[in-house]
């Protein structure tokens, strides 16, 4: 098993062995469900006790979007920290008119989340699509799926033993967050492991946009993703 970072959306490839692709737009909470694929895929492995991911942080060792709103937020905080020391700070007015215009990382955003929708629309036994918003609400039954999904699926024995939960508890965003390794450790560009981590809310970008700017993405979002069958959950 091959686990590999693609840019979440999870999908699987079937040639000489199964490699699994985990695939978002930045700062959606790309960490989490790589942690939690790791840990799913390899749990027979190690003891939850003796994870790599006590040492390693989980964009090292491997479709799933967020709401734009919050994943706009996310990014441009994300990106100010990686400005140079010379280079002032994107403000957020600034950050949200190219954002609008699709200058974004990667590519415009809903441009990036339809194209995995819709793949996965096509081919639902190769594409899972996830919404950071629904593990939030309910992460246990989003991690079995994702398990029975990727091959793995818990047995009944497993499942009595708390396994599920283990998991779910040692990927959680709180116990990532206070390992040393992300709390100290610095990343294989020179980026600390930290920055990965911020509040882990949904609706976070209430505290930051105006009317306006709710009000655009309204009209954006709803441009985008009319008759696309796809909504998101903003709070």
């Amino acid at each position: 098993m091959d686990l590999e970072t693609k840019d979440l959306v999870v999908s699987k490839r079937q040639d000489d062995e199964v490699k699994i692709y985990v695939s978002s737009s930045p700062k959606c909470g790309t960490t989490w469900i790589k942690a939690l694929t790791f840990s799913i895929v390899n749990r027979n492995q190690f003891a939850m006790e003796e994870t790599p991911l006590r040492d390693v942080c989980p964009h090292q060792l491997v479709p799933y979007f967020e709401n734009p709103r919050d994943t706009f937020i996310s990014h441009w905080i994300y990106a100010n920290k990686l400005r140079a020391e010379n280079v002032e700070p994107l403000s957020l007015d600034e950050a949200f008119e190219k954002f609008c215009q699709g200058i974004n990382g990667f590519g415009p955003f809903f441009d990036h989340v339809l194209g995995y929708w819709n793949a996965s629309q096509e081919n639902p036994n190769k594409i899972l699509f996830l919404q950071y918003e629904d593990l939030k609400e309910d992460i246990v039954s989003h991690v079995k799926r994702l398990a029975m999904f990727l091959g793995f699926p818990f047995t009944d024995e497993e499942e009595k033993h708390g396994t599920v939960e283990e998991i779910v508890k040692t990927c959680s965003f709180g116990n990532l967050k206070e390992l040393d390794v992300n709390k100290n450790g610095i990343g294989p560009f020179g980026t600390p492991n930290n920055y990965l981590f911020r509040k882990a809310e949904v609706g976070d970008w209430s505290n930051y946009l105006t009317p306006a700017m709710v009000e655009r993405f309204e009209k954006l979002t709803q441009e985008n993703m009319d008759k696309s069958g796809l909504t998101f959950r903003l709070s």
